[in-house]
């Protein structure tokens, strides 16, 4: 049997002039949200349900595909594990690359 999802009640919000919703400081703090945040509002069964969401820009959605994000963490776990090497300049990179030739 699925647990019902805990409810907690932030009290009442009146609809304003031009349909605007004041959600209250408790409310936005427990959810981190700051002006000009969106929300994705659905009914659902009568309800009004809103969800906070990000938009990622398109010339960055790449970035967030699954294929990349394995990558991401396969490299931060090499960082992590010591298996990298740090350089600092292209010369000192062309010679570590060349003794790795050796």
């Amino acid at each position: 049997m699925q647990a019902m999802p805990k409810k907690k009640s932030y009290g009442l919000v009146r609809l304003g002039k031009r349909s605007v919703l004041t959600l209250g400081a408790d409310l936005t703090r427990e959810l981190k949200l700051t002006d000009g945040d969106l929300l994705e509002l659905c009914v659902q069964d009568g309800k009004i349900i809103l969800e906070p969401k990000k938009v990622i820009p398109a010339e960055q959605e790449w970035f967030w595909t699954e294929e990349w994000q394995t990558g991401e963490r396969e490299a931060q776990a090499e960082i992590d594990a010591g298996l990298t090497r740090h350089v600092n300049s292209a010369k000192e990179l062309m010679e570590e690359l060349m003794k790795d030739d050796e």
